[in-house]
């Protein structure tokens, strides 16, 4: 057997796997079994007549043939994404297929958003994932999508980013935690309570350690949570205090579940940037889409979440 009779489908499986270092983080991503997984990865070294990654303990690796396989997989990945691009731009906006990117504070109100989209250019094709900062920043760089959408745009010359829209970061708790209608709290009182915080790395822990500014440097963490879903219920059940997006509790407000702590300095006022790689071709629904987000982007989220800067005026 050649690599003459290798597929699209196999490079792209043998990608993933490669991208994760792990056959069952590539399955889920891909939405096929384990199974499935490792026989497209079998059926290309099958062709390739060499083995393309080995394990060592519980960890595999990438051998010298799978670092070659890699390099030519991505090359060839990326001429058929081009290809399938250069379609789309003779489609123009309506038949076209959006990939946007979004962190997960933004799978709140997001859908929305694109729905308000599809609304007004019928036609256009949906692709959106939800990643933390790491896997959103992992999308752009390996080109799996075109626009991202996030709190903390990634530093350096390889990205252009905009600045769309205000993104309020609030500190919440229980309606029956004692601090839940004082006035005028000192961000100094809030040391000696408990907090159940977002991931190291995450969007959202960055911007905390930034609203802090170094003050509460030996902050009291209860719980160090991924899921943003997870960390409101600990806190409705007692279990701490949080620093969260405005956009992610309006609807535990709105039931009264959640209380917005009154902490001077607060809320801290962030913006949302849609983000796109410096000399990535975008096709025209992209641009229509990124137009979009800064021409009305703002006032959407607002209409969606009931969040604005006045909604925490007391």
């Amino acid at each position: 057997m050649t690599m003459r009779n290798a597929t699209l489908r196999q490079l792209k499986v043998f990608e993933t796997v490669a991208r994760h270092l792990s056959f069952s983080r590539a399955a889920e991503e891909l939405h096929l079994t384990q199974p499935a997984v490792s026989t497209q990865v079998r059926q290309l070294e099958d062709h390739a007549g060499l083995p393309l990654f080995e394990q060592l303990g519980k960890k595999i690796y990438l051998t010298p043939a799978g670092s070659e396989m890699l390099h030519y997989s991505r090359a060839i990945i990326q001429q058929f994404h081009e290809v399938d691009e250069a379609m789309g731009q003779l489609k123009g906006i309506s038949g076209g297929k959006l990939n946007v990117a979004v962190i997960s504070a933004g799978d709140y109100f997001f859908p929305r958003v694109l729905a308000e989209f599809t609304r007004r250019y019928p036609g256009v094709q949906l692709n959106l994932s939800v990643h933390n900062r790491e896997q959103l920043l992992q999308q752009l760089a390996t080109n799996q999508t075109d626009l991202a959408v996030m709190v903390r745009p990634p530093q350096g010359t390889d990205a252009v980013n905009a600045a769309f829209a205000p993104h309020p970061y609030v500190i919440v708790s229980a309606p029956s935690h004692p601090l839940a209608h004082r006035r005028g709290i000192p961000l100094e009182a809030l040391a000696s309570e408990a907090f159940v915080v977002r991931e190291r790395g995450s969007d959202t822990w960055n911007s905390m350690e930034e609203a802090f500014a170094g003050k509460l440097a030996n902050l009291k963490i209860a719980m160090e949570i991924k899921s943003t879903e997870t960390i409101k219920q600990a806190v409705i059940a007692g279990m701490g205090i949080a620093f969260l997006s405005a956009h992610t509790i309006s609807l535990e407000r709105q039931v009264g579940h959640l209380t917005v702590l009154d902490v001077e300095g607060f809320p801290v006022m962030l913006n949302w940037y849609v983000v796109h790689r410096k000399n990535k071709r975008l096709p025209p629904v992209a641009l229509a889409f990124e137009r979009f987000l800064m021409e009305d982007g703002a006032q959407l989220i607002e209409n969606i979440t009931r969040v604005s800067e006045s909604s925490f005026h007391r």
